[in-house]
């Protein structure tokens, strides 16, 4: 037995299924949500609205619009991972060339 979803999990998976290049819109998440889970959409207008403002909040989705045309469209939003590698390397090759002038000038002085 398949243990029920969130919300916002729901959500998730009807912007993924539309993969809308411009975002999804809340019309036709609530249309997913219907057809595929067997939501009523009256009863579950309050748990969307929630589920979207916290999702924006999480930052798991992002608004497409923030105004004008588009603007009650969400979109997944890209999360991107720093590598650890890159970084560290860059600090290392910082760190070497500090070391390296500071012991010049005290050779040079003795």
């Amino acid at each position: 037995m398949e243990s029920k979803k969130s919300f916002l999990e729901m959500i998730v998976e009807a912007i993924k299924a539309d993969a809308s290049r411009t975002g999804t819109s809340k019309q036709v998440i609530v249309k997913y949500l219907v057809d595929q889970f067997n939501v009523d959409p009256e009863k579950s207008k309050h748990y969307i609205k929630s589920a979207l403002k916290r999702g924006l909040e999480t930052e798991q989705l992002k608004m497409a619009k923030e105004s004008g045309k588009g603007a009650n469209s969400y979109k997944l939003n890209q999360i991107k991972k720093p590598t650890t590698a890159k970084p560290k390397a860059a600090k290392e090759a910082k760190e070497s060339g500090e070391s390296k002038s500071p012991k010049k000038p005290v050779k040079a002085a003795t």
